[in-house]
């Protein structure tokens, strides 16, 4: 039998010092990229700009999103689910603050794993990637 898949999009953000923004929403325990669900005839970018205005407040800066693929591990917060993310490296404007679902932010250093929980595709899929392509600027 094979598991469920939810379907997401999800955004890398880095600030000035490279690290990587982690979220965690109300009543989880894993971190993992902001992001979330298309709706109907969604694109991801629109999906993107969507979801980090509702859950952070900030604006994603469309022109600056760089496709980095699309990642398969099992979901962090539904057991027996899998997740499938389409992930973009995108750039923000403006203030970055937990509001909606998300209970807590953190940034992180893509070359040292944090000592938190994090979802099975932000540890396995999403750090190892920012660390093997991020630069001290934050490009890719």
């Amino acid at each position: 039998m094979t598991a469920q898949v939810i379907e997401v999009v999800a955004a890398l953000v880095r600030d000035d010092a490279g690290r990587v923004l982690l979220v965690r929403k109300r009543g989880t325990v894993a971190f993992m990229q902001p992001g979330g669900k298309r709706e109907a005839d969604e694109g991801d970018i629109a999906a993107l700009m969507r979801e980090l205005d509702e859950e952070l407040g900030c604006r994603v800066l469309p022109e600056t999103a760089q496709h980095l693929g699309e990642f398969e591990a099992p979901a962090a917060n539904e057991p027996g689910l899998q997740v499938r993310a389409v992930v973009y490296a995108v750039e923000v404007a403006g203030a970055i603050v937990p509001s909606a679902e998300i209970d807590e932010l953190r940034w992180v250093d893509p070359q040292m794993l944090p000592d938190l929980d994090l979802a099975p595709l932000t540890r396995d899929y999403v750090l190892p990637l920012a660390a093997a392509e991020g630069t001290d600027d934050g490009t890719f």
